[in-house]
């Protein structure tokens, strides 16, 4: 199985690594390989984050009116902040660098007395993939919880969680944070309903929210409700514009007054100062403006594709189609012979078979694996519904191979 598709003198390949190798900024870009007059597309999949800005953006950010933002002088940073503020229903927003840095200002400021703890699903972004911040920059300890395959965990064992405060041998709980859409999870969207208990409990229990809604907008599309409905019981919210918006960088923290001018402080010492970064703003408002209610599109052909995996009748690669609720889309890998890694690997290989089988469909694809036996693909505004049926095509010729062996 491993030897399959290793190189040989019957079998030319044009490969492009996974990981590493740079495609072409386009991913609409066309190769021409082989010596043939087909020509090969690059579709990258990995992620909604490869997304370039749109030429509205890029006139957005050449216009731009700029001032110091450390300052608060900036009035395009300070246009954006409101404009998201407004949108969320906080009273105060906080452009930033990324994602990771509004969540972890959001922990610095909830979790200000030494010796706090924050609970979060095991899956969140904040848990997995940033570098342990909460405790490395914070002093922070986190408590997760397993996550369900719907994204969300058990109330009932988050309460048994959050530790007494009379009691000091314990730290303090001091932040409950959730994640939505739950991107390891599959892009999945957490139910109002369960929002809403969540909430009830934490007041209860006086615990502020935190949401890393990232892909929150996904969200609003998918519930077809305001975001403004999903985070009304937060006391913090983080989304970014650098995603499925489509903007080159940053992202929002939004909150109330108090809670953002902590913040805007705290970003100081991490360095998130930018200056006249009205010049990257511009093109967050311009995401804000116009590529929220597009979502629905990238959900669409996220649907398509695994539709056409589920239909396939595979017995190695298999998706939760039933449950597929956004642009992400995780594929399942029923085998121990065969790794994610190979089956990423495979996919953005091309052979001379498949281009006298695939024709002009022919595509270098590019996927991500999650685990040993997962892959993860996000569709983003830039990915066409030509490129949807190229990857549909070569799924179907890959998956064919390895069900052939």
């Amino acid at each position: 199985m491993k030897g399959l598709f290793q190189h040989s003198n019957s079998v030319r390949l044009v490969r492009y690594d996974r990981t590493y190798s740079r495609l072409p900024a386009n991913p609409k870009t066309f190769f021409n390989t082989m010596g043939s007059k087909i020509n090969i597309r690059a579709v990258d999949l990995r992620s909604d984050t490869v997304s370039k800005p749109t030429e509205e953006m890029r006139k957005a950010m050449f216009e731009a009116v700029v001032g110091d933002d450390v300052y608060g002088e900036d009035p395009t940073v300070n246009a954006m902040e409101e404009k998201a503020a407004a949108i969320l229903g906080k009273e105060s927003g906080l452009f930033v660098p990324s994602g990771t840095m509004a969540n972890l200002l959001a922990i610095m400021v909830h979790c200000s007395q030494r010796g706090s703890e924050m609970i979060c699903g095991e899956m969140s972004h904040t848990f997995l993939f940033e570098q342990g911040g909460p405790a490395q920059i914070a002093g922070v300890q986190i408590w997760p919880l397993p996550n369900k395959p719907d994204g969300t965990f058990d109330l009932d064992a988050m309460e048994e969680r959050v530790r007494d405060h009379a009691d000091d041998h314990e730290p303090v709980t001091s932040l409950i944070c959730v994640e939505n859409t739950q991107n390891w999870c599959g892009g999945k969207v957490l139910p109002l309903k369960w929002l809403d208990d969540l909430a009830t409990r934490a007041k209860q229990l006086s615990i502020p929210l935190h949401m890393d809604g990232a892909r929150l907008f996904n969200a609003a599309v998918y519930l077809n409700v305001p975001a403004s409905r999903i985070v009304r019981d937060f006391a913090s919210v983080a989304f970014c514009v650098s995603k499925g918006l489509g903007a080159p960088v940053g992202a929002i923290l939004a909150g109330n007054r108090d809670f953002i001018r902590k913040g805007r402080r705290l970003r100081k010492a991490l360095g998130g100062g930018m200056r006249q970064v009205g010049i990257i703003a511009a093109a967050g408002t311009i995401a804000l403006d116009s590529m929220v209610q597009r979502l629905v599109e990238d959900h669409r052909r996220a649907n398509a594709i695994g539709k056409a995996i589920a239909e396939s009748g595979s017995k190695i690669f298999q998706v939760d189609y039933k449950n597929l609720h956004t642009n992400i889309l995780m594929i399942n890998i029923n085998s121990k012979q065969i790794t994610s890694k190979e089956f990423c690997d495979r996919l953005a290989t091309v052979t001379e078979d498949e281009t006298a089988t695939l024709g002009q469909n022919t595509a270098i694809i590019k996927i991500c694996p999650v685990t040993k036996n997962s892959a993860r693909l996000v569709t983003y505004y830039e990915i066409t519904d030509s490129d949807v049926e190229a990857t549909i095509q070569k799924l179907k010729f890959v998956m064919h191979e390895y069900e052939s062996c």
